[in-house]
């Protein structure tokens, strides 16, 4: 029988966090199934023209994500969402952002999206106070975090547009537990092993317990953002994806939050007619 094509859900963003805890509020009604890529299997939430994928924390989770969200949707962008740590000390847990400069810490490689604000760089590691503070000086970041340049060039390698979307979860001056040893081979994070070694160290219980709270704050922060985009996306005009975008994270009547002279939840798609100019 043929497929009828009027009733084919043409995807237009590809949202891409790390775990689902950042981004449960949005997707607890969502559509779920089960996909395959790489010899992975994943859960793919979808609703209207948006779907969502956890591909697990760092750079290597990331980018098999991206492959297996773009191979399965076909989308026109992907979005890198969830949450990253400050490293201006203006900045506080819930704030959310859409950097113009995303930079890979690990090769120096630069992605510029057209508009957003201030620069998010994606580090190989955790990083706790001293490392904040390391990364804001030699990048000139206001945040980190540790999947989206791994999102920007994975889709840049296929011509898929590129944005995203970070809530801070953890101020400039909150030192991270060691959480690194806790992170599994294909990007999960292994709790029952961090709460026995949490269990012996209850020095760690106050940090870890904050850390819990400024994270929930973050999803539901990161998660308001992400809803008005989704929202509005279905609504808005196809012909300018960029500026369709823009808008559904910016309504008018929500105007954009400025801190220290460079403007947060302002998100512009990276599209591929930029690089075709």
């Amino acid at each position: 029988m043929a497929t009828d094509m009027s009733s084919v859900v043409k995807i237009r963003i590809a949202i891409i966090a790390a775990m689902e805890r950042e981004v449960r509020p949005l997707v607890r009604s969502w559509k779920v199934r089960m996909i395959e890529h790489g010899g992975r299997s994943y859960r793919l939430f979808e609703n209207g023209e948006t779907a969502v994928i956890c591909g697990g924390i760092g750079a290597q989770a990331a980018r098999r994500a991206t492959e297996a969200i773009i191979a399965e949707v076909q989308p026109e962008c992907v979005v890198s969402a969830g949450f990253a740590g400050a490293l201006d000390d203006t900045l506080k847990v819930g704030r959310v952002l859409g950097p113009r400069t995303v930079i890979n810490a690990a090769d120096g490689a630069r992605t510029e999206i057209p508009t957003g604000e201030g620069v998010l760089v994606t580090s190989s590691a955790m990083a706790g106070k001293d490392q904040k503070i390391r990364l804001a000086k030699a990048y000139g970041a206001h945040a980190v975090d540790m999947e989206a340049a791994a999102v920007a060039q994975g889709a840049q390698a296929r011509g898929v547009g590129f944005a995203a979307v970070k809530v801070i979860s953890d101020a400039a001056d909150f030192d991270l537990p060691a959480m690194d040893r806790f992170v599994a081979s294909d990007g999960s994070f292994q709790s029952g092993r961090f709460a026995f070694y949490l269990a012996l160290r209850p020095w760690l219980w106050a940090a870890t317990m904050a850390l819990a709270r400024n994270s929930s704050k973050a999803s539901d922060a990161l998660c308001d953002a992400l809803t008005r985009h989704t929202i509005q996306s279905d609504l808005a005009s196809k012909k300018n994806e960029a500026e369709s975008f823009a808008a559904a994270l910016n309504p008018s009547n929500v105007p954009p939050q400025s801190v220290s002279g460079y403007t947060y939840a302002a998100v512009e798609v990276h599209t591929k007619q930029t690089h075709q100019r």
